[in-house]
């Protein structure tokens, strides 16, 4: 490619007697006049020092920096926010952290068109950064990389943040003391790095690297590790090797790729938000991509992997065995991924996988085909009168495949949490949460804190969870999330009672109430939507754009004629 073809964006902002203004603002940020002919390489960093997810990654965006400029690049780092879930959950907080997702997306679009940045770093890590990143780099369309900020070491005694929330529970049910409690509160979290389990950061961070739009292993390392530094630095240096080959983002997040997401995402275990997240993404890319295909690609994938949350193992132990690329090898030589995809190595997922090793001998944390922890999905797509947009069920089989209870219904996480601990919700029930969902919360709060309690509770096979918002990666049990159409907008999960009888089928992929179609009908023409009070601010601005679950949660603009 040409010079005027590798800086297609940056030499609109530099080049020119007229950009002398543009070059005298640049050059009082450090660069110099070598540096206005190299292609400008933007490093979207998601560092604060609100959550231990991003307090470490200012260093990885320096590394990510130094690459580019190494390889013939001049980087420019930048930030965008992050908010912390595990502070912000059960909480009124938690309504931004979905909302969240789409204000990243928003702003490493803005900075990078805005500035003519020639291509892109984005790194990530916590829940939303992940796919709010890769929804701009979609946008964009210029040659990026994403690069995971890592997972956090394990606590002491193998605890991460999900052993606090099933520790409140333990503590409600009698089953530990307030020393017991605070020692796990003093010791599950010990420095920086995404939450340990296969829960929705480590998920996404696998979802990218199998979409193709992460260096090989960027999924699986630590957030404190020589080689996840070295990841960074090959980041910037991957991305300008991508400007000079004119390798987009569209090129690799295919129809094929995202199939490749799914199937990774079903063989760890993940978390049922890669639902939400990866359908927001494909709609980015132009991917046709819909619930429907969760259940079909579902049918074919088991679960291999045996980590938390319903599992034993955390993330740093899949590490220690070697990551998830023999795990995609194994299903690259089983026909379960296409290797045909392109990655932003430049080179195939199969010519990336050529190499890779298998597992070690004896190890039991990813198993073999003919001893899988589940034959298909753990992630059921549900349809039924309670749900005839869809839902979202993560049932491992260890819970059992059926439930069937009466209604204990909410209208807010906040009343189920004090109902759980008091002991009003017993055996038998189904918790209804209700106008939770992405207009009603606003912003689809996760259940955390109470699928953490009823767990430590003992209560994981004996009670039920249904809302119309959605889980944590942490959340395990008897769960069903992202119900639509949701109870703000009149869908029938809004019309349920206490006392209704609820099943829930994960063979069937059902989910009814024992009601008949003229009572809910009698039901919906007496229902009124209960007021809120978000009347202003961002939280309003995206209750008014916001699409259901069932679509990705997306904001949708208006259309312009």
């Amino acid at each position: 490619m040409s010079d005027k073809d590798i800086r297609r964006h940056s030499r609109v902002v530099v080049d020119g007697v007229e950009q002398a203004p543009s070059r005298a603002m640049l050059r009082a940020v450090g660069f110099t006049e070598e540096d206005f002919r190299r292609p400008q390489v933007g490093i979207a960093s998601t560092w604060s020092m609100v959550t231990p997810c991003n307090m470490h990654i200012d260093g990885l965006a320096e590394e990510a920096a130094k690459g580019a400029n190494e390889a013939g690049g001049k980087a420019v780092v930048f930030n965008t926010i992050s908010v912390s879930d595990g502070i912000s959950m059960g909480t009124p907080g938690m309504r931004y952290s979905l909302v969240s997702r789409e204000i990243i997306a928003d702003s490493i679009e803005a900075v990078a068109a805005a500035e003519g940045f020639d291509g892109v770093v984005a790194i990530g890590g916590c829940d939303k950064n992940m796919p709010g990143c890769v929804m701009a780099l979609a946008r964009l369309n210029r040659p990026s990389v994403f690069v995971y900020g890592g997972t956090i070491k394990p606590g002491a005694k193998r605890r991460d943040i999900v052993s606090v929330f099933e520790a409140v529970g333990a503590h409600s049910a009698g089953r530990i003391d307030d020393a017991e409690l605070l020692e796990v509160e003093q010791t599950a979290i010990p420095g920086p790095g995404a939450c340990g389990g296969m829960y929705t950061a480590n998920t996404m961070a696998s979802a990218i690297e199998a979409l193709g739009m992460s260096l090989a292993n960027s999924s699986a390392q630590e957030a404190v590790s020589a080689q996840k530094l070295s990841d960074c630095e090959r980041a910037g240096e991957a991305v300008v090797d991508l400007i000079r080959s004119g390798i987009k983002p569209r090129d690799i997040m295919t129809r094929k790729a995202f199939e490749n997401a799914l199937s990774v995402v079903i063989a760890l275990g993940g978390s049922t938000n890669a639902v939400l997240h990866l359908l927001a993404m494909a709609r980015e890319a132009g991917v046709p991509l819909s619930l429907d295909d969760f259940t079909a690609i579902g049918k074919r994938v088991p679960v291999l992997a045996d980590v938390r949350p319903s599992g034993r193992y955390l993330m740093s132990e899949l590490i220690g065995i070697g990551g998830i690329r023999p795990l995609m090898k194994r299903l690259l030589d089983r026909g379960l991924l296409h290797g045909d995809c392109l990655t932003v190595t430049g080179r195939t997922m199969a010519d990336n996988l050529a190499d890779v090793e298998d597992y070690p001998d004896g190890q039991d944390i990813v198993r073999s085909f003919d001893d899988p922890i589940k034959p298909d999905s753990h992630l059921a797509i549900l349809y039924g009168n309670v749900a005839p947009g869809g839902a979202v069920a993560k049932i491992s089989g260890k819970e059992g495949l059926r439930f069937e209870g009466s209604a204990r219904v909410f209208h807010s996480e906040e009343e189920a949490l004090r109902a759980i601990l008091d002991g009003t919700v017993a055996a038998g029930n189904v918790v209804v949460i209700r106008y939770e969902g992405p207009k009603g919360g606003p912003g689809m709060r996760e259940m955390l804190s109470p699928t953490g309690a009823i767990m430590g509770k003992g209560l994981g096979k004996d009670v039920a969870l249904i809302t119309d918002g959605r889980f944590s990666g942490g959340s395990h049990g008897f769960v069903v999330g992202h119900v639509s159409p949701e109870a703000a907008v009149g869908g029938p999960i809004g019309l349920i009672e206490d006392g209704d009888r609820i099943v829930i089928d994960a063979e069937t992929k059902q989910i009814d109430v024992d009601v008949t179609d003229e009572e809910l009908e009698r039901r919906g023409k007496a229902w009124k939507r209960p007021p809120s009070a978000v009347t202003t601010g961002v939280l309003a601005k995206y209750r008014n754009e916001v699409s259901s679950a069932s679509e990705g949660a997306v904001t949708i603009p208006p259309a312009w004629d």
